[in-house]
């Protein structure tokens, strides 16, 4: 796997004087592939000499176009990290310098040093990961997924195919004595039949534009604050296999992540609010299979540092945690049956913040989707999340519309194999009427709650609210409450209450 000494490259780059630093702290750190040098307010990466079956970095030239690709990759999400490249050359004394006038002998990625205390992992290790913060990084990847180059040369079945092959050619190599082999032979089947149920979709969304040149490694360990905002780097540059994938299964790493940390609210925030941002429901049917592939790489990758760890006491962890992933893998391919859950009520009765603290805990991982009328509404017009309509977004034409697409939409979702939790005012019977069809028509159980609360408490809501999607006034109100309602045999639950026992009190009816 090592092709080439660069032992005198590393010592040199160890020093604080290859950094014009004398008496400064080198740090280093080492990865299979990498090794990158902290001083001062600057970091190194410099590539391995190194051949694997995904990675070739084992000329001089590879390594300096493979710096070039990382640094202009990267600069489309991380700009102010990523500043440029660096040769590491020999001088006419003999002696190796940083950026010099002699020739070559190694490149570098020169990177901006930023806070390691703000990266995602370690913060969701401390506990203190902001779920705040997941609608920004819901943003950010969904920007990032839509401005990049589509490659129809990629993904598809065949992608996902490769994935699959390479993780059974890992288990076979470096699960022996850490993995189950027959629980590898069973994961390995269920996903190859997964594949094949889920191929026209996959291939069509290629054709589509939806395989693209995606981050590659998106996990909570690649995400950090720049200037207080959640940035993805050190995205993949080194195989095209690897970084050219639909954009679900781009996301699906990160949402995998967050749910194998058991940050459940965080992956749902990212799931729905990408998809809020993005409207790519079609990528519904895929989640089991992305989210099953990420965490059997995740149990192959972990078996192959555990049998690389010459340390018996920290291998052994890694053992532990390669039979967690190979767990989850399978448990993410195990069917579970889906249900509709409707959110009614008037203006100010907390809808949409029941629906945000239920969707984590019900249906299959990440949790429900949530379809939010005011989103809907603000989505048909054309307009942002936080952008106010007038009356041309309220007329009846544009109220049926939003009600038909809400039905629509979760009826694909529940076909998908999603639980739903709709969230709308549903105060007319047709409506009522007309959501709860669409659970009889998919055969899945439905709740529907009605939310209730006085007026005043409904009001005084209203008027405190900042930086939400609707734009309910307590004018708006009224003209609610004077609709009739007609015959409600949803169930009733007093939206008085903290939000917490409201979600409770929902979750409640959805006990068998």
């Amino acid at each position: 796997m090592v092709v080439e000494d660069q032992q005198d490259v590393i010592a040199f780059l160890s020093t604080p004087a290859a950094y014009g630093t004398a008496g400064a702290d080198v740090r280093r750190i080492d990865t299979h592939s990498a090794v990158v040098f902290l001083c001062g307010e600057r970091a190194f990466k410099l590539k391995r000499a190194v051949r694997y079956d995904y990675l070739d970095f084992s000329s001089l030239e590879r390594r300096r176009a493979a710096c070039a690709a990382e640094v202009a990759l990267n600069r489309r999400t991380a700009p102010a990290i990523y500043r440029g490249i660096v040769a590491v050359t020999r001088e006419a004394d003999g002696r190796l310098a940083l950026g010099g006038a002699g020739a070559a002998v190694d490149w570098l990625v020169e990177m901006a040093r930023f806070d390691e205390d703000t990266l995602f992992d370690r913060l969701a290790a401390r506990g203190t990961l902001p779920l705040d913060l997941m609608p920004a990084l819901a943003d950010a990847i969904a920007r990032f997924h839509q401005d990049a180059e589509p490659v129809r040369s990629q993904g598809g079945r065949a992608g996902m195919a490769w994935v699959i092959d390479g993780n059974e050619s890992g288990f076979a190599e470096q699960g022996p004595d850490i993995l189950d082999p027959d629980a590898c032979a069973r994961l390995v089947a269920a996903t190859r039949t997964a594949l094949e149920a889920q191929a026209s979709c996959l291939d069509a969304r290629r054709d589509r534009g939806f395989v693209r040149r995606c981050h590659g490694d998106l996990h909570l360990r690649n995400i950090c604050l720049v200037e207080g905002r959640p940035t993805l780097f050190d995205a993949v540059e080194f195989n095209e296999a690897i970084a050219c994938i639909d954009v679900f299964y781009d996301l699906a790493f990160l949402l995998m992540d967050c749910w194998r940390r058991q940050l459940q609210e965080h992956a749902n925030l990212l799931f729905n609010g990408w998809l809020d941002r993005t409207g790519d429901y079609g990528a519904l049917p895929l989640l089991p299979l992305f989210l099953s592939c990420r965490a059997a790489v995740r149990a192959k990758t972990s078996a192959t540092a555990a049998r690389l760890q010459p340390d018996a006491g920290l291998a052994a962890p890694l053992r532990e945690v390669a039979r967690e992933y190979l767990d989850r893998a399978e448990a993410f391919l195990r069917p579970v049956s889906p249900r509709l859950v409707a959110l009614g009520g008037w203006s100010g009765t907390g809808k949409s913040s029941v629906a945000r603290l239920l969707a984590p805990r019900i249906g299959a991982p990440p949790g429900a989707l949530v379809v939010r009328s005011d989103l809907v509404r603000k989505a048909l017009m054309g307009a942002a999340p936080l952008d106010r309509l007038g009356e041309d977004g309220y007329t009846p034409e544009v109220t049926r519309r939003v009600y038909d697409t809400l039905a629509s939409r979760a009826g694909a979702a529940l076909a998908a194999g999603q639980t739903v939790v709709v969230d709308a005012v549903y105060g007319d019977v047709i409506e009522r009427s007309t959501i709860e069809a669409v659970a009889r028509a998919a055969g899945v159980p439905f709740v529907g709650v009605w939310l209730d609360a006085p007026r005043d408490v409904l009001a005084a809501r209203i008027g405190g609210r900042t930086g939400d999607a609707s734009d309910a006034t307590v004018a708006v109100l009224d003209r609610q409450r004077a609709r009739a309602l007609g015959p409600l045999t949803w169930e009733r639950v007093d939206a008085r209450r903290s939000l917490t026992d409201v979600r409770d009190a929902v979750e409640a009816r959805l006990l068998p």
